[in-house]
C-alpha cells in the first residue's frame, strides 16, 4: 500500500471537501484496505457541525511499521473534492493533486504536472444519475494512479459501505478505468 523506499516509509494522503460527499468513507476504505495488507494507519478526520455542505478532511497516515505522527505535513496525494479545499490545503501536499474540475473549477499554474482532473461528479451524474458515487470514481482514479491494489480496495469498500454495493463497485471501475497518468 504504501511506497517504500530507503528514505520513505510513510505515506500520507489528504482528502477534503464538503460533508455529503464521502470524504470520511473514502479515507475509511483506504485505511481499512493498508491495514488488512498488514501497514500501520492513522486516520484523522475533522468536519463541521453541519450534517452535508459544511467542510470536511481526512488525513490518512500509512506506514509498514509504526506511525510516528497522526498529522499529514506533506501529503504525497491530496484528493480535493472543492475549491476551498483545494485553496486550503494546496501547500500541505508534495505529491499529486487529484481533483474534480466540476467542483474545483481553478488550479494553480506553479506544478500543473502534480494536478490529475477526475471528472467524477460529472460521470456520477451521467453513469449513475447520482453525485454520491463520486467519491467511488475517485477512488477508483486514486487506487490506478498511486498503483495500489485494487481487489483489495474492492474488498475493503464492500466491508466499510453498508450497502448500493453493485453501484459503488461499478463506480470504482469507471474511475479505475480513466486514463490517469500513473
Amino acid at each position: 500500500m504504501a511506497t517504500t523506499t530507503a528514505a520513505k516509509t510513510r505515506t500520507e494522503i489528504l482528502i477534503s471537501g464538503f460533508g455529503g460527499q464521502g470524504v470520511i468513507r473514502m479515507g475509511q476504505i483506504l485505511g481499512l484496505c493498508a491495514i488488512k495488507q498488514g501497514h500501520r494507519v492513522t486516520m484523522l478526520k475533522s468536519h463541521g457541525t453541519e450534517t452535508r455542505g459544511g467542510y470536511v478532511r481526512a488525513q490518512l497516515v500509512i506506514s509498514p511499521e509504526y506511525v510516528d505522527s497522526p498529522v499529514v505535513e506533506h501529503a504525497d496525494v491530496f484528493v480535493a473534492f472543492s475549491a476551498p479545499a483545494y485553496k486550503k490545503f494546496y501547500d500541505c501536499c508534495s505529491g499529486r493533486i487529484l481533483y474534480d474540475p466540476e467542483l474545483v473549477e481553478t488550479i494553480r499554474a506553479d506544478a500543473p504536472e502534480r494536478h490529475v482532473a477526475v471528472p467524477a461528479t460529472a460521470l456520477a451524474k451521467a453513469r449513475f444519475n447520482n453525485v454520491l458515487f463520486a467519491n467511488m470514481i475517485m477512488l477508483g482514479a486514486l487506487t490506478r494512479l498511486a498503483g495500489l491494489d485494487y481487489e483489495a480496495m474492492k474488498r475493503a469498500m464492500l466491508e466499510v459501505i453498508p450497502r448500493f454495493h453493485e453501484q459503488n463497485l461499478a463506480a470504482m471501475d469507471v474511475g479505475y478505468d480513466l486514463p490517469v497518468p500513473v
